[in-house]
């Protein structure tokens, strides 16, 4: 009974420590968003992202809620759809995970998941045009071995993504060396489970809803993570790109 007695006055000793030390969760915030953004599917899409590159996790809370940040119409431009601008208001600069989020989000990197995403195949958001910076080289910190073997695995029946097994794929299906050769291939990789026909066969976890049930997949489905889309990126990057010659339109 007196260790027990012991045990608990510790434990209480040192959350009443932790809490005057400041014990925040520098790993988990809240935010809320207009309800245009979050019916749009452009935080289902750009926040697990956000989550996988820094272990950081955002909870979504209802509009009007108390929050750590709010995108809606007061604060920072972040992104704009129809012609209107969505901007980021900070409520909590000193959290960690909120600074990273804020720094994400204007990088280059958090720029390009923005543009990747994509309804019914065609770019949803853009960057409003005072924000909008020269574009420069994006370095891919995905597992380049994992993207070899991914691509090969789950790409390569319908791809050619290696250029021993050219032979092995379908004739009327671009290759990755061709994809590789298109402006916007890094968006096209980024979000290839939204564009056709992939999303008919194709699901990423905590990103792209369930199957219908009275749709299920035509062919036995592409199961991935982010982290695998991730590491098809950064070996896509590598990869020679074909000299198309005049400028080609394919999806």
């Amino acid at each position: 009974m007196a260790h027990w007695f012991r045990m608990s006055i510790l434990a209480l000793i040192a959350s009443f420590s932790w809490a005057g030390q400041g014990g925040t969760n520098e790993r988990i915030f809240t935010m809320s968003a207009a309800p245009e953004i979050v019916e749009s599917g452009l935080l289902q899409f750009i926040l697990p992202r956000f989550s996988l590159k820094t272990q950081v996790r955002i909870t979504l809370v209802q509009a009007g809620e108390a929050a750590d940040v709010r995108l809606g119409e007061h604060g920072k431009p972040v992104f704009s759809r129809f012609g209107r601008i969505w901007r980021m208001q900070v409520h909590n600069s000193g959290h960690g995970g909120v600074q990273k989020f804020s720094d994400w989000i204007a990088s280059d990197v958090g720029r390009s998941t923005i543009i990747a995403f994509t309804v019914e195949g065609s770019q949803a958001f853009s960057i409003p045009e005072e924000e909008q910076v020269e574009a420069v080289a994006i370095t891919m910190d995905g597992n380049v071995d994992m993207g070899r073997e991914v691509s090969q695995r789950m790409c390569g029946r319908c791809h050619v993504v290696v250029a021993e097994d050219r032979m092995n794929a379908i004739g009327s299906t671009p290759s990755f060396f061709a994809l590789r050769g298109l402006p916007d291939w890094n968006e096209r990789f980024a979000a290839f489970y939204a564009l056709n026909p992939h999303p008919a066969f194709t699901q990423v976890a905590e990103v792209t809803p369930p199957f219908a049930q009275d749709r299920p997949s035509p062919i036995v489905p592409l199961e991935m993570t982010l982290e695998q889309v991730e590491a098809v990126l950064a070996y896509v990057s590598l990869l020679k790109p074909a000299d198309l010659g005049a400028p080609l339109e394919h999806q």
